[in-house]
């Protein structure tokens, strides 16, 4: 009966299996990969995964259990800093088994690659990270269904349902009508352009009208009733020129009707 006797021998005796063992797990920790057969990298993942899952507990008695299997202090380092840190939340499979294709010459065995995921030389996690970035190109909808589907729809809206709503229509037809006018309105600023250009082509009527001419006379010919007069019938707010023509004209209807009385006498 074979009890108790799991595993591959790998053809070597236990001591000899036990030290390949150590030496091949402290070089895939130290450098992130290595090239070995492929009942040896099948064999080597066993002792790797476990000083992994001893890194993750961090403790000070998993430290002692990996230090009895790995020979290196930068080795050490190496898994229960950054390893611990990278497969904090992945519970196993840290490791990942290429076949190469091509036996070894001397005794043609396969031969295999054996690389710890997410290190330097892991390059297939890249491009599968990459290619489940592309998002399947999505199917062009048929213009077919689209038509037929809208003429279903207007079909469907029966002339029932669009006499229930007579506000509706009503509401829009204003709208339009509003539209209509505000499109036929001239703009404001347009009709005070409009206006300013017809203002300014007209002439004043204060430029057009000639001025009266003004005749200066003394003080003294003139009498004192006059003045007053003057002064009591115009306000201080008008022109002094008009009231200077005024002040002429009474004068002169005075004196003729001083020389008429003269000549009368």
């Amino acid at each position: 009966m074979r009890h108790l006797k799991a595993g591959n021998r790998l053809g070597v005796t236990t001591a000899h299996r036990r030290a390949m063992m150590r030496n091949m797990v402290t070089s895939i920790l130290e450098i992130g990969q290595i090239t070995c057969t492929l009942a040896r990298a099948k064999e080597v993942r066993k002792p790797l995964e476990k000083m992994i899952s001893w890194a993750k507990q961090g403790d000070l008695h998993a430290r002692r259990q990996a230090l009895r299997f790995v020979k290196s202090k930068e080795a050490m380092s190496q898994l229960f800093e950054e390893l611990a840190e990278r497969y904090k939340d992945r519970n196993g499979g840290y490791s990942r088994i290429i076949k190469l294709g091509k036996n070894r010459l001397g005794d043609n065995s396969e031969m295999a690659i054996i690389q710890l995921l997410g290190s330097e030389a892991d390059q297939l996690s890249d491009l599968k990270s990459q290619s489940g970035k592309k998002k399947k190109p999505q199917k062009k909808e048929s213009t077919i269904l689209k038509e037929v589907s809208e003429e279903v729809r207007t079909e469907s809206t029966t002339p029932e349902e669009q006499e229930v709503d007579p506000e509706k229509n009503e509401s829009d037809e204003t709208a339009e009508t509003a539209e209509v006018q505000v499109e036929t309105t001239p703009d404001e600023h347009e009709v005070e352009t409009k206006d300013e250009i017809a203002a300014e082509a007209v002439p004043d009527q204060s430029d057009v009208e000639e001025t009266p001419e003004v005749i200066e006379v003394p003080e003294e010919t003139a009498p004192a009733e006059t003045k007053v007069e003057t002064e009591a019938a115009v306000p201080d707010e008008v022109v002094p020129v008009q009231n200077d023509a005024k002040v002429i004209l009474e004068q002169a209807v005075h004196e003729e009707i001083d020389s008429e009385k003269k000549t009368s006498d």
